[in-house]
């Protein structure tokens, strides 16, 4: 079998963010399983304007070379993990967004969910938040890993991951290959 190309996709944009960490956390327990080609994506270097295609995406008519650039970087992803913040009980702003420029090109793809803040909640509710918008978008949601950066803290950028977090981890990838190989037909 071919590996699945997973993209790590670091949703938060802000400066002094801890999804990066998270993420390098996340893409250094993938790039271990030799059933995934790894790509880290930052929605930061990705840099979408708030959605401004005249075309509904369902359409898959891009006007903007952002867009379509986009639209190149998610197509050629057969799986994702978001690393995604929670925002005041709910998922943010720049992951709704990346999410809404598209439609076709998320269809029948697996998604991972690693929801981080700095409270108890270890973004439960941003992972809770996100599921209709995944559902409405045919996309998969296989698990996901919760980190409480008060608990678990990115010191000087870097995030040590505890053993639940690399158990969870390896489970959500599992979760995701076996997903991923059972809907794979459905994008033909």
């Amino acid at each position: 079998m071919n590996p699945v190309n997973l993209h790590i996709v670091i949703c938060s944009t802000r400066p002094g963010r801890s999804g990066e960490a998270i993420a390098t956390a996340v893409a250094d327990i993938a790039r271990d399983d030799a059933r995934f080609n790894v790509e880290v994506i930052d929605l930061a270097d990705v840099n979408l304007p708030l959605f401004d295609e005249s075309s509904h995406p369902m359409m898959g008519q891009y006007a903007n070379e952002h867009t379509q650039r986009w639209a190149d970087i998610v197509a050629r992803g057969d799986a994702f993990v978001f690393v995604m913040p929670e925002y005041n009980h709910s998922y943010n702003a720049a992951l709704k967004n990346a999410l809404d420029y598209l439609h076709a090109e998320w269809r029948y793809k697996p998604v991972g969910l690693v929801g981080y803040g700095a409270g108890m909640s270890m973004g439960a509710r941003a992972v809770m938040a996100i599921k209709p918008v995944l559902s409405a978008l045919k996309l998969i949601h296989t698990a996901d890993v919760g980190v409480s950066t008060m608990m678990t803290p990115v010191v000087d950028g870097v995030f040590t991951p505890s053993d639940p977090f690399i158990l969870g981890t390896k489970g959500m990838l599992e979760e995701i290959n076996k997903t991923h190989h059972a809907i794979h037909p459905l994008r033909a």
